[in-house]
């Protein structure tokens, strides 16, 4: 917090403070959400973006700038449009777990492929929008649709402080339970955990902390990939307690170590969401191939 500091410490610390916590937050909300969505998945490629929340996002910043106009939407409450985008993204997950969960189709997969189709109508809508939109008001949008690390509203952060440390105590008395379901859906039904409720809990949580690290900074697709990945190769065990702290403290290094290095060393000449993106995007095809070599 106090490299290259200068001036007014009263305001320096208080400051970058908000900033580090901030990035704490969506450091472990986005490493902690793909390691248990790969763990319900049992897949180790896939991440929540492919439940369609990226798309989401965007569709509704397209709406809300469409419909209610730039000027409009900067000056409304970022408290209350911070609970507004997590609530609508929440309430979109907790309508289709419901409706995929609760009838005679459970089926993960199934699940999976309507997230994929309703993340491409989300897709399609906002192209849609943004076609037709005043294109002043679309070089505004466009600075809405990428995740940003530089400009977070510290003012958010005691609000989702409080909702990620809600949904961290719940998954951490799951811990256990993560480690069995780990092992397959039979193997876990075996082994006496009730499938059913254990996945659409942990759904939920993955539902509320990609909300929370959407809603701070933008989607990252690739990021929760590259971390949770290479907390497999540093940790090679299936048992939770030792993989989600490795997945956040891998996370908390790659978007502090990188946001210092973007601030001192390149002085803002690129932007962090691009380089980890780029990075994540590298790790995917790799990934990819390796399978497919198998």
């Amino acid at each position: 917090m106090t490299v290259g500091a200068r001036g007014n410490w009263d305001f320096v610390l208080p400051f970058r403070s908000g900033k580090l916590i901030a990035l704490l937050l969506v450091a472990y909300a986005v490493a902690v959400s793909t390691v248990l969505f790969q763990t319900v998945t049992g897949n180790r490629i896939l991440t929540p973006s492919i439940m369609g929340f990226d798309a989401l996002f965007a569709l509704i910043q397209t709406w809300l700038v469409f419909f209610v106009g730039a000027a409009r939407v900067s000056a409304i409450d970022p408290h209350l449009l911070f609970a507004f985008e997590a609530m609508v993204m929440i309430g979109f997950c907790l309508v289709l777990y419901r409706w995929l969960f609760s009838g005679g189709a459970r089926s993960l997969h199934l699940l999976l492929l309507v997230g994929i189709i309703f993340g491409v109508l989300f897709r399609s809508l906002s192209n849609f929008l943004q076609r037709i939109i005043d294109p002043n008001e679309f070089v505004v949008l466009q600075d809405r649709l990428f995740a940003s690390f530089n400009t977070v509203d510290t003012g958010l952060v005691g609000f989702a402080l409080a909702i990620v440390a809600a949904t961290s105590v719940v998954g951490w008395r799951m811990r256990h339970v993560f480690d069995v379901l780990a092992l397959g859906r039979e193997s876990a039904i075996n082994l006496g955990v009730e499938h059913r409720r254990a996945v659409t809990v942990i759904l939920v949580l993955v539902a509320v902390l990609v909300s929370i690290s959407t809603a701070l900074v933008g989607p990252v697709t690739f990021f929760g990939l590259l971390v949770a990945n290479l907390a497999y190769q540093l940790m090679p065990t299936h048992r939770h307690a030792w993989l989600l702290p490795t997945a956040t403290l891998i996370a908390v290094i790659c978007l502090v170590g990188g946001q210092v290095v973007l601030e001192h060393v390149f002085g803002f000449d690129t932007a962090l969401s691009i380089i980890i993106e780029f990075v994540g995007g590298i790790v995917f095809i790799l990934l990819v191939l390796k399978g497919a070599a198998r």
